[in-house]
């Protein structure tokens, strides 16, 4: 039994992940900002916004197996209508509240037997793609951070990231908001189909636990193929 930190785990990938986590178990301490978390069975639940200046995860035992870093944002322009703030913004949510969460778990991460960090990438940071350039630009900057995390915090920690293509998830509804817009998407990958948030949770699930004991330092994609194949 271990004790998981998933941030962000109202809905989406972060819900499903802590979902398998509490089936498997494991003692989930889940994170919400406004959609309030229904799901029986976590350890504990605390509001928490990430981009605050003071982060309170006092409710986190002092033995910490795991963190997965789940909050995200889609905004797709393009680029000559982006606003540097809007590039600010995002950051801060995807790369800089990671970092904030992380330095305040990383005491307790240390006095786990075999700690584990999973944060999240898309296929847009090494596949270039229209429109993408604000998330693209802060989730290249979260693979960065794996890949240095990974190395300095090593033997100890291992750090990997998860780098998915379009899934069907609450944050991807404007995208995916019509069968049509479904199944385009869908032809779009050599799989003929789109994720769902268990696709990512499990690969994520696996991260967090023994079985990937030998893996560190790795930006894993999840994308139905779309970053390697052309058919």
């Amino acid at each position: 039994m271990a004790n998981i930190l998933i941030i962000g785990s109202s809905s989406g990938i972060g819900l499903s992940l802590s979902k398998s986590l509490i089936a498997g178990g494991h003692r989930v301490f889940g994170t919400f900002l406004k959609t309030e978390i229904t799901h029986q069975g976590f350890e504990k639940i605390q509001q928490l916004d990430v981009l605050g200046d003071a982060l309170d995860l006092s409710f986190v035992p002092d033995v910490l197996d795991g963190v997965a870093y789940c909050p995200g944002a889609i905004l797709l322009k393009p680029f000559s209508r982006i606003k540097p703030a809007d590039f600010s913004a995002d950051y801060q949510l995807q790369f800089l509240g990671a970092v904030k969460v992380l330095q305040a778990c990383l005491p307790k991460l240390k006095n786990s037997q075999s700690p584990s960090i999973v944060l999240f990438s898309t296929v847009a940071a090494q596949t270039g793609f229209n429109f993408h350039s604000l998330v693209s630009s802060s989730k290249g900057a979260v693979e960065g951070l794996t890949r240095a995390l990974a190395a300095e915090f090593a033997p100890k920690i291992r750090v990997n990231c998860i780098a998915p293509s379009i899934v069907d998830t609450p944050l991807a509804g404007s995208l995916l908001g019509s069968e049509e817009k479904k199944e385009a998407n869908a032809q779009r990958h050599p799989l003929k189909k789109i994720g769902n948030s268990e696709d990512i949770a499990n690969m994520a699930e696996f991260l967090l636990s023994e079985k990937s004991s030998w893996i560190t330092g790795q930006v894993l994609h999840a994308d139905g193929g779309i970053s390697r194949l052309k058919v």
